[in-house]
């Protein structure tokens, strides 16, 4: 149920009403960090923080549909995730599990097209067949998209990319020299999406941890102190307020 967000909204109205709704970010993405940390300093099971992480996304995503940002792409689970103890994993599973069954009617109902980012063969059959049927439900869906990093890494992304353009030029169907980066960009996981505008990261970590290292070349970065839990739609608007701030020179000079 997306009420949540609405319940905030009269109170948010002010700081939302400052935003140039001309230079939002297109795509926004965000390190969802700070989970574990937000629930041991409550004394509570790190699992209780997976849980409040969820219920933040849910606001974010709905603040960002109702914003019309194109796209969002979160980091939920990396390659690297996987060292953690299998209990912890197990439940971060679940909660992706029962997170699309419980959303999916009502992302659909608000056009939220889902994708996903990663190897999903490496993941749980019962999440691989959510996760499959969230994609082919919204598939048609016009609104934002929500971009699901799971099993992800962004040096194993790029390692893919260079084998399948390997694999033309041993074919001949590609010579070297017609590899350039908007060919790279193309066989990417993310093909078919702008790189991000805006990468937000929680908790106050200073890394990108392996996440979309292509992508955010020139992307602009935002940390904040607030652990994911924490993460409102209000934190959002600042943050979009802050990227507004910034000027955007892609490596060019500034215009006078």
């Amino acid at each position: 149920m997306w009420h949540r967000f609405w319940d905030k909204k009269e109170q948010s109205k002010t700081l939302a009403d400052q935003l140039d709704k001309d230079n939002l970010p297109r795509h926004i993405a965000i390190i969802m960090d700070g989970n574990g940390r937000w629930a041991q300093k409550r004394g509570l099971p790190r699992t209780v923080g997976h849980k409040a992480g969820v219920e933040a996304l849910r606001d974010i995503v709905k603040a960002c549909s109702n914003l019309g940002i194109e796209a969002l792409t979160v980091y939920a689970f990396s390659t690297e995730n996987w060292s953690r103890p299998k209990e912890e994993v197990n439940i971060l599973m679940n909660l992706l599990i029962d997170y699309l069954r419980r959303e999916l009617d009502e992302l659909h109902d608000n056009k939220v097209r889902v994708q996903m980012i990663g190897n999903m063969e490496q993941l749980p059959l019962e999440a691989q067949r959510e996760l499959k049927r969230s994609i082919k439900k919204t598939v048609n869906n016009g609104g934002l998209i929500l971009n699901l990093a799971l099993n992800y890494g962004g040096r194993a992304e790029i390692t893919c990319a260079v084998r399948q353009l390997c694999e033309k030029v041993l074919k001949k169907e590609l010579t070297p020299e017609e590899i350039t980066g908007e060919l790279i960009s193309q066989h990417l996981f993310t093909s078919g999406l702008s790189d991000p505008d805006l990468l937000i990261r929680t908790s106050g970590e200073l890394r990108v941890s392996n996440f979309l290292l292509w992508q955010i070349a020139y992307t602009e970065i935002i940390v904040t102190e607030c652990l994911w839990p924490d993460f409102s739609p209000d934190q959002l608007v600042e943050a979009l307020l802050e990227f507004q701030k910034r000027e955007r020179r892609f490596g060019g000079l500034n215009k006078r």
